[in-house]
């Protein structure tokens, strides 16, 4: 805390000689920008200001180039000091950043924030990317995104009318904050609403606000199929040793072999790839549809 403070104070005082703060950042030119919210990184690149991206929160991982950037935290556990390092123009996320004091005091190095909104259904994220458009001054890059997600949601609606059985379904993730396995459906957040456009079920999971695994909970639950975020399935090492979770191995999914890797960022917002990323839910939720889009 001493360290970042003597930063703090240095930087304030480059403030006072105008480094920092002194004019409005304008974000239709090139700029350096600190990302730490997941969507709006993926969707910076997808209207064309990825290359003024210059770090990053952990899971900003999309798409590939954005791997490359330095990372200055988990999102729900930054410190100051990495971000202020960064000497960003302009600081974004969507108020999902932790801990409370972080902002605060980057806001008090003299650096602009710019809060967005969030991306939990599809209409909030053309919203989000019509916004991010006008702010940056790419509105007929953000317009052109926003309509191939119209048209590859059209193709998602078409395909459900072929969708012949409904099986229910658990998406298991691993959080990097608390290091536990814990079930992210069931809380009537993105997840879910992209199990119902694929033709799914969401298990019923009660085990009361419980957060890591309870084996009886995920037993009683007993998904058709398990949906296994990407970072605690490569962790675990695969679909036969994420039967060792508490619960899961007595599930129809384990006895089935229906356990599937999915890339986290594909399942935790709607975005640029949303349509994409249902139809190969969908595609594993229903081998029947699979076989027929070969």
């Amino acid at each position: 805390m001493k360290k970042i403070s003597i930063l703090i104070f240095g930087i304030s005082l480059l403030t006072g000689c105008g480094r920092f703060g002194k004019k409005e950042t304008d974000a239709t030119k090139d700029i350096r920008i600190v990302s730490v919210s997941k969507h709006l990184t993926e969707m910076l690149f997808a209207i064309g200001k990825g290359h003024d991206i210059v770090g990053r929160d952990l899971t900003s991982n999309y798409p590939d180039s954005a791997k490359l950037l330095t990372t200055v935290g988990y999102h729900r556990a930054l410190n100051a000091e990495g971000i202020i390092a960064m000497n960003p123009d302009l600081v974004i996320h969507s108020n999902d950043v932790g801990p409370a004091n972080v902002m605060p005091q980057v806001e008090k190095a003299g650096l602009k924030i710019k809060v967005f909104g969030g991306a939990n259904t599809f209409d909030s994220a053309k919203i989000l990317l019509a916004d991010l458009g006008k702010y940056f001054g790419a509105e007929a890059r953000a317009d052109s995104v926003i309509k191939k997600m119209d048209a590859d949601m059209q193709l998602v609606l078409a395909a459900q009318k072929e969708i012949k059985d409904s099986p229910t379904v658990m998406i298991i993730q691993y959080g990097q904050a608390n290091n536990n396995y814990f079930v992210m459906s069931g809380r009537k957040g993105p997840g879910d609403k992209m199990i119902a456009l694929a033709g799914g079920r969401v298990a019923a999971y009660d085990a009361k606000g419980a957060r890591q695994l309870s084996a009886e909970a995920v037993a009683q639950a007993n998904p058709d199929i398990i949906i296994a975020t990407d970072f605690g399935f490569d962790k675990i090492g695969g679909a036969e040793n994420f039967k060792s979770l508490p619960g899961v191995g007595l599930t129809n999914a384990a006895k089935n072999n229906r356990i599937y890797r999915f890339e986290e960022h594909d399942i935790v917002y709607f975005g640029p790839r949303t349509g994409e990323n249902i139809l190969k839910l969908m595609q594993l939720l229903h081998p029947d549809f699979h076989a027929e889009k070969k």
